[in-house]
């Protein structure tokens, strides 16, 4: 069957904050130089917005550098941070670190806490009115080349077939959208990105990239708790010293906070469970009181790489380049991309409005240009002086690692960089060790109404996956999971996963791998930390998904 085509002169698949940068970008460029562009957003979320999760505090630097007057255009960057705080915790104690020993680069001073997928709803706005189009619902599904194995664009999703992969009444196929250039802008761990850096092996010179697993909640709490302007973020309890991570809390908006966890995917224990480490976190005493008698509005739960500049692949390829959280650009000591993403966004934006204004387009199709500015931009200053952030707490620990962290960025505040990168040593799927070699977890029951399960949290995801839809969660080997999954590692798809997709379910024929893809919240953490690999997420059904509400 003949599939239609669009053709564009930019394609950008994803609109989050890169996508949306670089489209704002390339249409403030054509129209200053009077030219005609056309240029395409692809989003697999059934609206802009819906699949974006983040804490979020912004640091406004690239919107200042995008959209220097969006005060007044209504940005919803309502809520400055007014309190900085960061504390060590035990199960019953906190303890407040003075914001004087702190290094400067992780200060929020000028800050603002908001919901990200606002803003990039926002952004899309934007776009829209300089002309760019964004189709919401339409997955990726896999990339297109010419005879010169350039890449040309995408094929999208079909639409409409069952779970055996055959076309029911509602069947529409799938379209080619071409481009020449195509900026991805999917996100972490993309099902494009993880093709085109083997097609194009980008990561030939990159280390591994590094993973925490970040859940999150939205809650309306009582006036007499909510401080406006508050960024906490904490280290220590629940985790122990060998697991990395930590947790936050943010106040802003109509008494709302925004609560949550991150746990760094390299932990060894197979028995862990992000999910219920939150639970447990929002059990102290030092969020209890705040959230028990408040409303939970909104769950959900996103992988954030966390490699830095050692772990970022090539950024580009014939026919287009990564941008944003597709490469990987998230400053982990100060949680935070959004800044980088756009500012990247920008840059691959101009690289590629120049390359298309020349007489002849270059023949490879590489923007040369896009790695070079980034190399040259506060950007890349803003991830290289925290790179070695990372390797530390994976070789000493929580403790010993924020110790030499903390060391290293406040000797880069006067100017004093050491000369080395460290390397990642693994992949965080090789960190998770046997069963036999740990303890199980006893997490407690849920109380219902600070701490609850995962199938009631989904429900706030909003999540929408067709039952009869084909599997989004392919297996390599369908006998890997009980062989080697439940035999060695306890099988700890079932707790890694935030929402419940996996079970060991026993039958008459004896232990099976169950997955329940209409609860996937798509946060690829399965795609990660699978210790065999044996998991490949790539997009279900356009539109399918999660969407999430202020978060």
């Amino acid at each position: 069957m003949q599939r239609d085509v669009m053709t564009y002169d930019i394609l950008i698949v994803g609109a989050g904050p890169a996508g949306l940068s670089a489209a704002i970008k390339l249409k403030q460029l054509a129209n200053s130089a009077r030219r005609e562009l056309s240029v395409c957003v692809l989003e697999k979320g059934a609206e802009v917005g819906a699949h974006i999760l983040s804490g979020a505090v912004v640091d406004p630097i690239g919107l200042n550098e995008l959209l220097p007057n969006w005060r007044e255009l209504g940005a919803p960057l309502e809520t400055p941070v007014q309190e900085d705080e960061f504390l060590l915790m035990s199960e019953k104690r906190t303890w407040k670190i003075p914001h004087q020993l702190l290094p400067p680069l992780m200060s929020n001073d000028g800050n603002y806490i908001i919901s990200l997928s606002e803003l990039t709803q926002w952004l899309a706005g934007q776009a829209e009115a300089l002309g760019v189009e964004i189709y919401a619902g339409f997955s990726a599904q896999m990339p297109l080349y010419d005879d010169q194995h350039r890449l040309k664009g995408i094929i999208t999703g079909d639409m409409g077939r069952d779970t055996h992969g055959k076309p029911t009444a509602q069947f529409t196929r799938g379209i080619e959208i071409h481009a020449t250039y195509t900026l991805i802008a999917e996100g972490t761990r993309g099902s494009l990105t993880r093709e085109l850096e083997a097609k194009f092996d980008l990561r030939e010179d990159a280390g591994s990239q590094k993973y925490g697993l970040g859940v999150k909640e939205v809650w309306r709490v009582p006036a007499e708790f909510h401080r406006p302007g508050l960024v906490q973020h904490t280290m220590g309890w629940p985790l122990n010293a060998d697991t990395g991570g930590g947790g936050f809390v943010y106040h802003y908006g109509d008494r709302l906070v925004a609560i949550g966890f991150v746990v760094h995917l390299d932990y060894a224990n197979p028995y862990l469970s992000p999910f219920d480490e939150f639970q447990r976190f929002k059990m102290h005493s030092a969020h209890y009181e705040m959230l028990k008698n408040g409303e939970r509005l909104s769950y959900g739960a996103r992988a954030i790489n966390e490699g830095g500049v050692q772990a970022l692949p090539k950024l580009i390829f014939p026919g287009g380049a990564l941008i944003g959280c597709s490469a990987g650009m998230v400053n982990l000591p100060r949680i935070k991309g959004s800044h980088n993403a756009i500012k990247s966004g920008m840059l691959a934006a101009e690289a590629a409005f120049a390359a298309l204004q020349k007489t002849e387009i270059d023949t490879t199709r590489l923007l040369t240009a896009y790695p070079e500015a980034l190399r040259q931009s506060w950007l890349w200053k803003d991830l290289h002086t925290v790179r070695n952030v990372k390797p530390l707490l994976s070789r000493f620990g929580t403790w010993g690692g924020m110790l030499l962290s903390a060391i290293e960025m406040w000797l880069a505040y006067f100017h004093i960089h050491f000369p080395w990168t460290l390397r990642h040593q693994k992949s965080d799927h090789q960190s998770t060790q046997a069963a036999a070699s740990h303890y199980k977890i006893d997490y407690p029951k849920p109380d219902g109404r600070v701490s609850f399960d995962r199938l009631s949290s989904i429900n706030l995801s909003n999540i929408a996956h067709d039952d009869n839809q084909p599997c989004h969660l392919l297996l390599q080997d369908p006998k890997t999971p009980i062989d080697i999954n439940l035999a060695i590692y306890a099988a700890p798809e079932q707790r890694y996963c935030p929402a419940q997709v996996y079970e060991i379910v026993t039958d008459n024929d004896g232990p099976r791998l169950q997955i329940n893809a209409q609860n996937c919240i798509h946060c690829k953490t399965c795609d990660i930390k699978d210790p065999t690999q044996n998991i490949v997420w790539v997009p279900p059904e356009g539109g399918s998904g999660p969407v999430f509400s202020k978060m």
